[in-house]
C-alpha cells in the first residue's frame, strides 16, 4: 500500500509540473482518468505558433512551417521551425543558470553564469540562418529515415549574445584545440540522465567566427523556451543542429568532437556520390559543414490564380550556408529557360537574402514558377533532387509552386 501511495504522489506531482499547478483532490482521481487539461494540449498555444505550422512529431517535438509563412524578412517565432531530439528542459531558473567550459584543451574549467556572460562581454545582434540538415528529406526516393520535412525548416531571426570566441579567449584554450562539442540540458526521451539527446559541435574555425554567439535573445526578446531560453549557442550557416538549445556546457576538445550525433551517419553525407539506396560505411561518410545554396519563393501561395494579361509579382529568401548568394532567377517554362530576379545583399554575413520579380504569362493555362539560386563560387540549385544520401541531408533542389491563368 506504501509502494502504490508513492507511485501516485510521484505521478501526481508530474502531472502538477505539466499543468502548472497543484492539483486539488488529486488524491481522488478515477483510475486512468485523463485530465481535461492534457486532453486540451494544444503544441500551436505551448509554443506560440501559427496554426497553419506542420507537426511532424511530437516525441520529441518537430514542427516545421508551410512556404508562405516565411514571407517575413526575419522570421519570427510563430513561423519558426522547432527540431528537438530530447525533452524540453523544466523549472528553468535563468538566475541560477551556469554555463561550464571544460574538455583537453581547456587550462582551467571555467565557469559563467548569465549574468556573468552579460556584463563581463560585448554584445552582438545578427541575423542568422538556420536550417534543418534534413529540410527537404520527404523527396528522397528510397526514402530516408527521420523526420519528413518539406521545405520549412529554416528560419533566419535576428540573435543577440556574446561571442563565443570573446568567452574562449577569457577562458583560455590550448593550442592543441581542433573542436568544440556543446552539452545542454535537454533530458533524453528514455528518461536515462546519463544519456544525452544530442551534443554536436564544430571546428575551433568556426567557433572562433564573428557571428557564432552563445545568445539570450531572439528577435530583441528572450528567447522562447522550445529555441534554447535561456541560453543557445548559434553557428549560422551550418546544419541547425550545430546551434544547440538550452546550453550549459562548452568542451574544448583535441579532437573532433564524439558526442551523441557526431558520429556514424548523423549528420553525415557519403564523401563520394553513391547510387539510391546504396549502403554506406561510417568511415566512408562526411560531416556536414556549411549547408548549400538553396531558395524559397515566400509569396504568392502555391496554387494562386490570377487574371489573363496580369503581371504576378513573386518574392522569397535564398541563402548559400558560409556563402553569399551572387544570382537568383525564376523559370516558368519547367527549366527551359530562366529569367533574373531582383536580389537584396544580406543584412550582414549568413543572413538570408531577399528577392523579387515581376512576371509576365503569354496566354491562359497552368504554370509552374522555379527558383534558382547562385551562390558566390558559382555552384547553383540543382532542378531536381540532388546526389541521394541515406539519411536524406542537403536537399537544395529548386523550389517550385503552381499558378493557374484564368
Amino acid at each position: 500500500m506504501k509502494r502504490r501511495n508513492f507511485i501516485k504522489k510521484a505521478a501526481l506531482s508530474s502531472l502538477a509540473t505539466i499543468v502548472g499547478a497543484d492539483i486539488v483532490f488529486g488524491n481522488m482521481l478515477p483510475s486512468g482518468y485523463e485530465l481535461l487539461a492534457l486532453q486540451d494540449s494544444d503544441p500551436f498555444k505551448m509554443f506560440g505558433k501559427d496554426k497553419e505550422m506542420v507537426v511532424l512529431n511530437d516525441r520529441p517535438w518537430n514542427m516545421e512551417a508551410k512556404a508562405h509563412l516565411l514571407n517575413e524578412n526575419i522570421t519570427s517565432n510563430k513561423y519558426m521551425f522547432i527540431r528537438n531530439n530530447g525533452k524540453i528542459p523544466e523549472n528553468i531558473d535563468v538566475n541560477t543558470w551556469k554555463i561550464l567550459f571544460d574538455g583537453e584543451s581547456v587550462k582551467t574549467p571555467k565557469t559563467y553564469t548569465i549574468q556573468e556572460l552579460k556584463e563581463k562581454f560585448s554584445h552582438h545582434t545578427y541575423q542568422l540562418t538556420l536550417e534543418c540538415g534534413g529540410n527537404g528529406r520527404s523527396e528522397f526516393n528510397p526514402p530516408a529515415k527521420g523526420n519528413q520535412w518539406t521545405i520549412g525548416a529554416v528560419s533566419c531571426a535576428t540573435w543577440t549574445g556574446v561571442r563565443l570566441k570573446d568567452v574562449l579567449d577569457d577562458v583560455g584554450v590550448e593550442n592543441d584545440a581542433v573542436y568544440i562539442g556543446y552539452h545542454a540540458a535537454d533530458t533524453h526521451l528514455s528518461g536515462d540522465p546519463k544519456k544525452e539527446p544530442i551534443s554536436r559541435g564544430v571546428p575551433m574555425a568556426k567557433a572562433y567566427q564573428e557571428e557564432t554567439i552563445l545568445a539570450f535573445q531572439m528577435n530583441g526578446k528572450d528567447i522562447p523556451l522550445a529555441h534554447g531560453y535561456p541560453l543557445r549557442l548559434i553557428a549560422g550557416g551550418w546544419p541547425a543542429s550545430a546551434s544547440g538549445k538550452w546550453v550549459d556546457g562548452i568542451s574544448v576538445r583535441n579532437k573532433v568532437h564524439d558526442g551523441t550525433k557526431m558520429t556514424g551517419t548523423a549528420y553525415r553525407v557519403p564523401c563520394k556520390p553513391v547510387a539510391p539506396g546504396e549502403k554506406v560505411k561510417d568511415e566512408d561518410m562526411c560531416i556536414i559543414e556549411s549547408m548549400p545554396v538553396k531558395s524559397l519563393i515566400t509569396y504568392p501561395k502555391s496554387g494562386a490564380l490570377i487574371k489573363e494579361g496580369d503581371k504576378l509579382k513573386i518574392n522569397g529568401h535564398a541563402w548559400a550556408g558560409e556563402l553569399a548568394v551572387a544570382k537568383m532567377e525564376y523559370s516558368i517554362d519547367f527549366g527551359s529557360s530562366w529569367t533574373a530576379c531582383s536580389l537584396e545583399q544580406p543584412v550582414n554575413r549568413l543572413a538570408w537574402q531577399q528577392f523579387s520579380a515581376e512576371i509576365s504569362f503569354p496566354e491562359k493555362g497552368y504554370y509552374e514558377i522555379w527558383a534558382k539560386a547562385t551562390d558566390d563560387q558559382g555552384v547553383s540549385q540543382p532542378m531536381i533532387l540532388p546526389g541521394w544520401n541515406p539519411k536524406g541531408y542537403l536537399n537544395n533542389a529548386c523550389h517550385r509552386i503552381a499558378i493557374k491563368v484564368q
